[in-house]
């Protein structure tokens, strides 16, 4: 099943985290979020992680690609 993909590349902290938060609560299985820098990689990891999620991170050029799943 494909994961619903969330795109805040360009959005600033927090917005990232709370887009990631709204899109989990929709597709609980899990979701793929697109982010344009390193801050909001690490805080949608550690965002998810804290909620029992397991985030693998993709490079895409200067974007981040994370997988977020249960």
């Amino acid at each position: 099943m494909a994961l619903k993909t969330v795109d805040a590349r360009g959005r600033a902290c927090p917005e990232p985290v709370l887009l990631t938060k709204k899109a989990l609560q929709q597709s609980p299985e899990g979701v793929e979020v697109l982010v344009g820098n390193s801050t909001s990689r690490d805080n949608v990891r550690r965002f998810a992680e804290s909620r029992g999620y397991k985030t693998q991170v993709k490079e895409q050029g200067e974007d981040f690609l994370l997988i977020i799943t249960r």
